[in-house]
């Protein structure tokens, strides 16, 4: 299904929306999560599940809810997500401790999980292949005016306000999107689905992801030797490999393992991944290191954290351009280099210097940082057919929300174990040089694409 005059530019506004709906509260929640913590009174572990409870929920039921949005109709399902997050954001403004927020933080996720990957479906089906690449760079630098907004408004918030206007905020952007959504989308017809919902596959992956990033998460508290901390993570890995057993056998997965066969797939979602991680290292762990080692205020670090967000909203839709002249595979490897060099630029002077000598390597990675995402997810969505754009949208949003969620559980323990911002980054380095030497042997040398 492709579109066009304006409903296509409508529906593009609405999802670029939508996606700006989640990135804003991931980046708002970094610079007020300190005055969070010490206003609930939470410990160091917790404030983390501030961010990593919506994260692990988003990504353990993003594949499933990019399914049910192909068979149950995408407008639908979209506005049962934009209820859910709404009610819950209001819900975690609320919070009065850290039971309240963290559940609230955690059903958030649950909104989100059917939002995105509708939005992303939405999108992708009323653009040709041929159109994709500049259509995911304008959607990704609407989203990316929201990511930008977030540091700036969140310090605003937490200073002239109150930090819970960062969550009661995101109702009035819903109202937007509803709006407009409820006029101008309509799905197209549907082939009758005869396959059961793979209901095994959705609790095995689920469960799985739980138990380890919890081992994960708690293991400094807990110690890496108790055994609740051995059963989380031995418990967590078994059932991913029984999640993966299960769908090579099932008829109507819930994930089509066996699409990551296709290197240039499987290269996609690890540089999606690697995005992610990479974002984390710099608006989460940034905001603390900005507010805990140089002593900034929220707002001031709100607007130190803008030169590593702003420059997406340019980008995207450049690297658009370029992804549909070029292909997938130059752009996303030029972006990988760019990004190593920013971050070993800042793991060098993250020492207590001042932080305009810091600023050239927080502005390089915010160049880079479209260079993850437009290439592999135009590489993803060509590769899939109309009805299976939802899907297309789960797999992408499980590999970035993985992402998220092992950089706070993987950096934040990199933290806790050494107290060194610097080695935090340093990490952040290491896995890029990674996936720079397997992007290289596995992305396919495409031709350039057909006008």
């Amino acid at each position: 299904m492709t579109e066009t005059g304006n409903k296509k530019w409508w529906v593009l506004g609405a999802m670029g929306a939508s996606l700006g709906l989640m990135v804003l509260d991931e980046t708002i929640v970094g610079v007020a999560l300190p005055t969070i913590r010490q206003d609930l009174d939470l410990s160091q572990t917790a404030s983390h599940w501030v961010v990593n409870a919506y994260l692990l929920v988003f990504a353990a039921l993003a594949a499933a809810m990019g399914k049910l949005g192909d068979i149950v109709g995408l407008r639908r399902f979209f506005m049962l997500g934009l209820a859910i997050f709404a009610v819950t954001s209001l819900a975690a403004g609320f919070a009065q401790n850290e039971a309240w927020i963290v559940t609230a933080r955690a059903l958030q996720g649950v909104g989100a999980a059917i939002i995105l990957p509708g939005s992303m479906a939405m999108m992708m089906m009323v653009f040709p292949p041929a159109e994709r690449g500049v259509a995911i760079g304008i959607y990704g630098s609407i989203g990316s005016c929201f990511m930008a907004s977030g540091p700036l408004l969140g310090g605003l918030f937490t200073e002239f306000l109150t930090w819970r206007w960062i969550f009661w905020v995101n109702p009035l952007i819903v109202l937007v999107i509803a709006i407009v959504v409820l006029v101008v989308w309509r799905d197209p017809p549907r082939t009758p689905q005869t396959e059961r919902f793979d209901s095994a596959g959705f609790v095995t992956l689920a469960a799985g992801l739980g138990m380890l990033v919890m081992g994960l998460m708690q293991g400094p508290e807990w110690g890496w030797g108790s055994p609740a901390i051995l059963i989380l993570i031995v418990a967590g890995a078994v059932s991913l490999i029984a999640f993966v057993v299960i769908e090579l056998r099932h008829r109507a997965p819930l994930i089509e393992v066996d699409l990551f066969a296709n290197r240039t797939l499987a290269t996609a979602n690890l540089l999606i991944f690697t995005g992610q991680f990479s974002k984390t290292s710099i608006y989460i762990l940034g905001a603390l290191y900005l507010q805990h080692v140089l002593n900034m205020g929220a707002l001031e670090a709100g607007v130190a954290i803008l030169w590593a967000a702003a420059p997406v909203i340019i980008m995207a839709v450049t690297v658009g351009k370029l992804t549909d002249k070029w292909g997938e595979r130059r752009p996303a490897l030029f972006g990988l280099v760019i990004n190593i060099a920013a971050f070993v630029w800042i793991v060098f002077l993250a020492d207590g210097s001042s932080f305009w000598w810091l600023m050239p390597g927080f502005l390089v990675m915010g160049i880079a940082v479209s260079f993850f995402f437009v290439p592999p997810m135009r590489a993803v969505a060509n590769a899939l057919p109309d009805e299976k754009q939802g899907q297309a949208g789960g797999i992408m949003l499980t590999g970035q929300l993985l992402g998220g969620t092992m950089g706070m559980t993987v950096l934040g323990i990199v933290l806790v174990m050494t107290g060194d911002f610097q080695i935090v980054f340093a990490t952040t380095v290491g896995l890029n040089i990674v996936v720079a030497v397997l992007a290289w042997a596995w992305f396919v040398r495409e031709r350039k694409p057909s006008p």
